[in-house]
């Protein structure tokens, strides 16, 4: 049985800014589980026993080789994803890299591209979990 399509699946994810208020993103393969070749807001599936933060901190270690400070926590989400016939509840953290970091792609079968970018000027297209973060990241910012 396979999470998020035999069942629903559990998924964290990390906006990360760095000092310029650039957000990281990676641009997923063609061999990713789903919304291949879309830019996302880096994460992955919790492992059983993990804590949602245990879970994020180590898929950024692991696939981007550097260790993030959490500040803040978004509500969980619905991440339907209605062509691939998958569903995922995903939450979504607000983090910074700790000094010194600089990300590297470490899983390249998972990730074909990395980079930094203005808020307002994101590649396209956005994974759609991304575009829910997004979403909730300007309405937290208003209020």
């Amino acid at each position: 049985m396979k999470q998020g399509i035999d069942y629903v699946g559990v998924s964290v994810g990390a906006m990360i800014f760095n000092d310029k208020d650039e957000l990281f993103l990676s641009k997923r393969s063609q061999n990713a589980k789903n919304e291949r070749g879309t830019w996302e807001c880096p994460g992955g599936s919790i492992e059983l026993g993990e804590t949602l933060e245990e879970a994020i901190k180590r898929e950024i270690q692991e696939e981007y080789g550097v260790e993030i400070e959490l500040l803040e926590q978004f509500p969980a989400a619905n991440h339907i994803i209605p062509a691939e016939h998958q569903y995922w509840v995903a939450t979504t953290f607000i983090a910074r890299l700790k000094p010194g970091q600089t990300p590297k792609i470490m899983e390249p079968e998972k990730c074909d591209a990395i980079g930094w970018f203005g808020i307002d000027n994101l590649p396209q297209p956005l994974s759609l979990i991304t575009q829910l973060d997004l979403k909730t990241y300007e309405k937290n910012r208003k209020s």
